[in-house]
């Protein structure tokens, strides 16, 4: 893994200028650990001094720990390797033992160091996974496994993605997998100037791509920042050099707003008789980069953060409340990540204060504990099993289940079985990686569901039922019915709509609204395998259909267009008034005197309604609750009394909602025809968004049966409301 590796003095990397940080021992020289190597492991009972900064690093740590393996590691990783030189020239053991120290200042446990002196000796010498399970146990040797690469002579040009797909498939199961490997493309990238431009480039990107989101997103964030400002040197060396010298100019500055803005803060701490540390952190050169895009001119307190460090969650909570007090808070700031944590493991209190002169210092408030998980993510977890060996392991190459493993994680576990090819893998690798937050959506149920930030109901349907969301014909999001193209949101809850067709499929436009690589690679899988497109029902733009005049087909035709399983999308005929016999309204005061039930309403006997005069003496009859009562009433036009009659039979137009699927119209129909309902007039309007608008004026043979036809119009599978028309008629 580290083979193409090169002089440390020969790499371009960031140099960082000298301000008040945490106490840190003095930088480790590679050469010097490399001429111990060569003199052989040390006498029995004592570790080399080699590995002596690894072994303090470490007891920082585990003061308890137990040597022994990190001993017999080293012994066999320095005589398989001995001999093997990197292109620096210096001996290939100062690779492992540097990937190792870089765990170890983080904080992990024996077992992963041990595990990192050994990373490359299977890829690399006649070191087989057998000896190592046999003198080192099963975990070590799952760990090297998973960092093993797999063999461009087996695999050709697939070589990089399909080990990048094995080395996840292991960290699914044991994130410290991720940890090593991270570790590893820290140091190689820390030595890549000797490589030649094209070969750094190459490995840049790739580190851009896949490691860092994958360091940010397993929280090891001090790895990942340093990543960040390797590959930003290799890429980028002109914006580099020009961040590098806003950082040297700043750090010649005679005066320090951040060192002003921390003394402050500590004295209203120590006034408040809260045990605080403040410290300075520096932005790193990506960070100085993307602040000076966004504000442009930089002053001096935009150089860094300061950090304020405590014992307890509520101390933190504290601080907060007497930084805020005392100085002056930038409201829009404030975040609390304690309360909320990130999906990384990330927790913090983020706010700023501001001083007269305009100068505005970020400040994040964390405890001890939280800031060892911040900079180290998944590697201060440590052994992430509780169980005992025999649950730990169920032999040396089965699944075993890590509990701490993210939801991220299973999500890209599960659709990397389904990505055909390794192109198509690596491609959707690259995508899923890019999306860098996470929203949690609930189901109906109780349930949750991890999601990217921007997912749609679509990728919520297929992350909870896998291929059989293709049945999905629409999504409540909070109560509310809403098109799956519908973008979700932080705290959502999203009830998901199956359709009960068995010829219920996805639509391709689907495609456009599906956000994650799961919810498109089975879309996918499923239009390879059906060639012949459907006249599909597509998913619009916009998030509720226009309110639109209603047009469609007559029943004949609505019926025609059912039975052939497409929506009414022909040139839409209008449908003429329908004339509205009044014979069962008796007009009190009135005898004889004409009337019209009203067209906007459709009374119905039992309706409570009221009537209006209009020319020619004829009294139009309203449903009391019909929005033209009250602008009638308004305009001072007169009420009329009217009631009901003997007559039973009624004449009423009904609006359906539906979702599109084919047969629709005839099964919808076929129900009316059923509950004796003769259809005088049909019109359908064009679908939107998969939702369909049928509207239907019934002739019924006594009032009492509208609820049961109603009712058993909602039991269409696809129909999902039905009520009353409510037109918007003129006064």
């Amino acid at each position: 893994m580290s083979a193409e590796a090169t002089n440390p003095a020969a790499t371009p990397g960031p140099v960082v200028p000298s301000a008040p940080r945490r106490r840190s021992r003095p930088r480790i020289d590679l050469r010097r650990l490399g001429r111990a190597a060569l003199l052989g492991p040390a006498s029995r009972g004592r570790l080399p001094d080699a590995i002596g900064h690894v072994v303090e690093a470490h007891r920082a740590h585990h003061p308890d720990a137990d040597l022994e393996p990190l001993h017999r590691a080293y012994v066999l990783a320095e005589s398989s390797h001995r001999g093997q030189m990197r292109k620096s020239g210096e001996p290939y053991i100062t690779h492992p033992l540097a990937v190792t120290l870089i765990l170890a200042e983080l904080g992990a446990e024996t077992t992963a160091l041990t595990a990192s002196l050994l990373h490359d000796t299977v890829e690399d010498t006649d070191v087989t996974l057998d000896q190592v399970g046999e003198q080192f146990g099963a975990e070590v040797r799952y760990l090297v496994d998973g960092v093993t690469k797999l063999e461009k002579v087996d695999y050709g040009a697939a070589a990089e993605p399909e080990t990048f797909r094995k080395m996840l498939v292991a960290t699914g199961n044991d994130v410290r997998v991720m940890s090593i490997k991270l570790a590893d493309r820290l140091h190689n990238m820390r030595t890549l100037g000797v490589m030649r431009p094209e070969k750094q480039e190459r490995i840049a990107k790739v580190t851009r791509d896949v490691l860092i989101p994958l360091a940010e997103r397993l929280g090891v964030q001090a790895l990942k920042t340093e990543l960040e400002d390797l590959v930003f040197a290799i890429l980028h060396p002109e914006e580099y050099e020009h961040t590098r010298e806003l950082i040297v100019d700043n750090a010649s500055r005679a005066d320090d707003p951040l060192a002003e803005f921390a003394e402050a803060m500590r004295t209203v701490l120590r006034d408040a008789d809260i045990q605080a540390e403040v410290l300075i952190r520096p932005r790193h050169f990506v960070s100085v980069h993307r602040a000076s895009r966004k504000r442009g001119r930089m002053r001096g307190a935009d150089f860094g953060r300061l950090l304020v460090l405590v014992n307890e969650d509520a101390d933190c909570y504290a601080v907060l409340g007497e930084l805020h007090t005392c100085m002056t808070p930038v409201v829009s700031e404030f975040k609390d990540f304690i309360a909320v944590p990130k999906f990384n493991l990330y927790q913090s209190l983020h706010t700023a204060v501001a001083r007269e002169d305009g100068q505005v210092a970020e400040v994040l408030i964390r405890t001890h504990q939280m800031h060892k998980v911040a900079e180290a993510g998944v590697i201060a977890l440590g052994n992430p099993y509780t169980g005992s060996a025999e649950e730990q392991t169920r032999g040396g190459d089965e699944e075993r289940v890590d509990p701490t493993r993210p939801g991220w994680l299973s999500r890209l576990l599960d659709w990397q079985e389904a990505a055909p090819d390794p192109d198509t893998f690596w491609s959707t690798l690259r995508e899923d990686l890019a999306q860098d937050r996470e929203i949690t959506v609930f189901r109906p149920d109780g349930g949750t569901l991890g999601l990217p930030d921007g997912a749609t109901c679509v990728d919520a349907a297929y992350a909870q039922y896998g291929e059989d969301a293709h049945a999905c014909i629409g999504a409540r999001v909070n109560g509310r019915l809403a098109t799956l193209s519908t973008v979700l949101k932080d705290g959502d809850t999203v009830q998901l709509l199956m359709g009960q067709d068995p010829a219920s499929e996805p639509s391709r436009e689907w495609l456009e609204h599906a956000h994650t690589p799961a919810a498109r690679i089975a879309i996918q899988r499923w239009l390879a395998t059906h060639p012949a497109p459907a006249e599909p029902v597509g998913l619009g733009a916009a998030e509720d259909p226009a309110p639109a005049r209603p047009t469609g087909a007559t029943a004949g035709s609505a019926a025609h267009t059912a039975g052939t399983g497409a929506s009414a999308q022909s040139a839409p005929a209008t449908v003429p008034p329908v004339p509205r016999p009044g014979a069962a309204v008796t007009v009190v005061g009135r005898p004889g005197a004409g009337v019209r039930l009203a067209g906007c309403c459709t009374p119905v006997p039992l309706d409570d309604i009221t009537g209006f005069a209009v020319r020619g003496g004829v009294v139009t009859v309203h449903r009391t609750e019909c929005a033209a009562v009250a602008r009638m009433a308004g305009a001072g036009r007169a009420e009329v009394d009217v009631s009901w009659g003997d007559t039973t039979g009624c004449r009423v137009t009904l609006v359906a909602e539906s979702f599109g699927r084919p047969h629709l119209l005839a099964d919808l129909t076929e129900a009316m025809a059923l509950e004796g309902a003769e259809i005088v007039s049909a019109t359908v309007e064009p679908p939107t968004e998969q939702r369909v608008r049928h509207t239907y004026t019934v002739q019924l043979p006594d009032a009492g049966h509208l609820p049961t036809l109603m009712r058993a119009m909602r039991n269409v599978p696809g129909v999902y409301d039905v009520g009353r028309a409510q037109h918007h008629a003129q006064a």
